[in-house]
């Protein structure tokens, strides 16, 4: 390659230097000091220049405890049951999103075990939204279509970040960085599913608001676009299962323009995203259940305020009563110098003693510039973190950025914890509708029985709020099921059992 692929010089001389040098090769590590060597060795003392224009070198696929794979040793899975079993999306997704493209190392399971979590981490998702997705149109008979804006928050989000993610692959494809490629299409079905799609849910249930549909349609044609490259045959089943056209490998890969860039909106919507699973983590610190809600949430930063029109997306997301939103984090939380000495011993060994005497008393000024002035010295932007440190007494923890911290009101009354018990009983029955195979619109009646003065009390002045989420047209206290479904609601046992509605 080129030579002796068209035996040249000896024939073929026009096609070789019409095809010289070559756009792109590939192949193993251990062609360092062979294949790439000769061939930088040959195109050098023939033509003065590169053989090749870009390279791939990737890394070894080592067995468990360290050996490479063998076929003497037969340590790896069998390739034909892989295909059977888990799929060849799934053994490309593993092979291409790993750091084997980058020259890395990386271990096979005997199992495939690792192989089946590649799956776990993007065709899985990316078929349960078009799983969803066809369920609800299918249902109400919807015929959805392409659509570059609306008038909905989350849908504008997720077109946005639809249209970054086509920018960021087309770049990242260009630059033969596929891993990376991967990793964010892997980030992107997360939101899809885990935000978009969870937040939408409620939207799609009586197919009256196109909006939600065209939207989602439109997410899910153009990342079958987008991934095709790289996940082949679940791409081409989820477009060819929504448009019905021959094929999309016979797309080009979309640029979007239509669609408003929204950077503004990304902003504060993925702002929005990392205080509601920071206030997650806080509830489980603190052993409070998501669907037990809270009085409050205060989130305090510098670019808190901007979430106002959020405040209301941020609190049925947390689950709490009231939101405050201010820039000022004074009463709620520090800011502590993290320096990060090894990168700053080894350029300012000599003053490291003074530059940490001088971050111990907080004798330290941060520039326009994002560098900081300390014991006369100046750090640079990535030898040091400013930290938010939340106060004693207060349940909170800061952004993984450190621009906001999150803090929760975590005493809980007997009110709240009504609401939280009513909260958790419409997701027994959801569970249990799940159970017995009842379609999204079935009706149905609902019977229970508990000795718990609280959770009766809970499911009575709930009652409404249980019906609307359950489509229960009735609910009925009873201590004589004859075949109920058992579990643990506000700390009591509680027995039920639901019926499709005549």
């Amino acid at each position: 390659m080129h030579y002796a692929q068209v035996h040249y010089p000896f024939e073929n001389k026009e096609w070789f230097e019409n095809h010289f040098p070559a756009d792109f090769i590939v192949e193993a590590i251990d062609q360092t000091r062979g294949w790439f060597y000769t061939l930088t060795v040959l195109s050098t003392a023939l033509h003065n220049k590169p053989a090749f224009k870009n390279c791939i070198c990737t890394g070894l696929l080592m067995a468990e405890g360290g050996q490479k794979l063998s076929k003497r040793l037969k340590n790896y899975p069998d390739p034909n049951d892989i295909l059977e079993t888990i799929g060849s999306d799934a053994l490309r997704w593993f092979l291409i999103s790993s750091p084997v493209l980058k020259g890395g190392n990386v271990a096979v399971d005997k199992e495939g075990k690792e192989i089946a979590k590649a799956a776990r981490k993007a065709l899985i998702p990316f078929w349960n939204a078009y799983y969803f997705f066809t369920l609800y149109a299918n249902a109400e008979g919807i015929e959805a279509k392409e659509i570059s804006q609306s008038a909905d928050v989350l849908d504008s989000y997720i077109l946005a970040k639809l249209k970054a993610l086509s920018d960021i692959v087309r770049k990242d494809m260009n630059e033969y960085e596929i891993a990376r490629a991967c990793a964010q299409i892997e980030d992107f079905l997360e939101i899809l599913n885990n935000w978009y799609i969870r937040r939408s849910r409620a939207r799609f249930w009586d197919g009256e608001d196109l909006s939600a549909f065209n939207t989602l349609y439109t997410v899910l044609v153009n990342v079958a676009k987008i991934a095709a490259p790289l996940m082949p045959f679940m791409s081409e089943f989820v477009y060819k299962g929504l448009t019905g056209r021959e094929s999309v490998h016979l797309e080009d890969l979309p640029n979007l323009s239509a669609i408003a860039d929204n950077a503004q909106l990304i902003e504060q919507m993925d702002m929005v995203r990392a205080i509601s699973s920071v206030a997650k983590s806080i509830r489980e610190e603190h052993k409070l259940r998501n669907r037990l809600p809270l009085r409050s949430m205060t989130v305090a930063g510098d670019n808190a305020e901007t979430l106002k029109d959020f405040a209301d997306a941020l609190k049925d997301e947390v689950n709490v009563k009231e939101i405050y939103l201010k820039s000022d984090i004074a009463d709620v939380a520090g800011r502590f110098l993290y320096l990060k000495t090894p990168l700053i011993g080894k350029r300012l060994g000599a003053h490291m003693k003074d530059i940490m005497a001088k971050s111990k008393t907080n004798e330290w000024k941060q520039n326009e510039d994002g560098t900081l002035s300390i014991a006369g010295q100046t750090l640079f932007a990535e030898e040091y973190e400013l930290r938010l440190v939340i106060k004693d007494g207060m349940s909170g923890q800061a952004l993984p950025d450190n621009t906001a911290v999150v803090i929760l009101d975590t005493e809980v009354d007997e009110n709240l914890e009504k609401e939280g018990i009513a909260r958790d009983f419409v997701r027994m029955i959801q569970a249990l509708r799940k159970t017995k195979d009842f379609d999204i619109s079935d009706r149905i009646k609902l019977a229970y029985s508990s000795n718990d003065s609280t959770v009766k009390a809970a499911i009575s002045e709930y009652a409404d709020y249980i019906k609307e989420q359950v489509l229960a047209l009735e609910i009925a206290e009873n201590a004589n099921l004859s075949a109920p479904t058992v579990d643990e609601l506000g700390g009591s046992e509680v027995k039920f059992d639901v019926v499709k509605a005549a």
